[in-house]
């Protein structure tokens, strides 16, 4: 086993169908057999998975995000339990067990939480086929106890647990340069990098590029590495944690 961590966050954009938000199970099979190599070959993983609203949102007959928190929250009830246990079925095709977190800010911002909480991932992280399975614990979430998104929650895991980098799936390869769609490699700035976002968020989905790159910027400033990838090709996962993948890499500050 290697002594590097990995945070590997799917969006809505990845897992759901863009255009009813329901799962995309081809979508999951493939990332589900990506993930499952990078265990197998000895890497640690958390993943943080979005979707649970979106699927809820279409489970429930809804057209479009809702606005009202309740309503929000029933679809979280409802979609989290669809995708764990479309998850729970894929994994164990590969041997993998999966564990189930759901977070508010609050499991990270009360010390005596956070310190509980680090206690069960280090524990879960010593068994080397079980993937802990993360996603804002959005129906009991409100304003004041939500993250934003799961892009910052990915941020804020990966400081809880000492993460060597994030990798944050998307439905593009990676930060583009609005001039000429050519995809940016490497960002050493990342201030300068706001300067390229074009804002494009879809229907059953939080955040767009603009709130990844805050998520990205908290990361970096605490040293940790961060990729914006292309989640719809992730057996590039394997090629990234190399150094060599098709994604944008924002360097890590020391």
């Amino acid at each position: 086993m290697t002594s590097d961590l990995t945070i590997i966050k799917a969006g809505t954009g990845v897992l759901t169908k863009t255009a009813d938000g329901t799962i995309d199970r081809g979508a999951l099979v493939h990332l589900v057999a990506a993930i499952s190599k990078l265990i197998n070959e000895g890497h640690r993983c958390l993943f943080v998975s979005s979707g649970a609203v979106g699927s809820g949102v279409s489970a429930m007959g809804l057209t479009e995000y809702p606005n009202d928190i309740a309503t929000r929250q029933a679809c979280a009830a409802v979609g989290q339990a669809r995708l764990m246990s479309t998850y729970s079925s894929l994994f164990s095709n590969f041997d993998i067990l999966v564990s189930q977190i759901l977070l508010t800010t609050e499991d990270i911002q009360s010390e005596t939480r956070a310190t509980n909480l680090l206690n069960t991932f280090n524990r879960l992280l010593k068994e080397p086929h079980i993937l802990p399975i993360i996603n804002e614990n959005d129906s009991v979430a409100i304003r004041e106890l939500s993250f934003g998104d799961n892009d910052m929650l990915s941020v804020q895991v990966a400081k809880l647990v000492g993460a060597k980098r994030v990798i944050l799936l998307t439905s593009v390869d990676g930060l583009l340069d609005p001039a000429n769609k050519q995809l940016i490699p490497e960002v050493s700035d990342i201030d300068a990098a706001f300067g390229h976002v074009q804002d494009d968020k879809g229907k059953f989905s939080m955040g767009g590029m603009s709130s990844k790159l805050e998520a990205v910027k908290c990361a970096t400033e605490a040293g940790i590495e961060v990729h914006i990838a292309n989640g719809r090709n992730p057996e590039r996962l394997s090629d990234i944690l190399e150094g060599k993948g098709i994604s944008t890499h924002f360097i890590a500050k020391k």
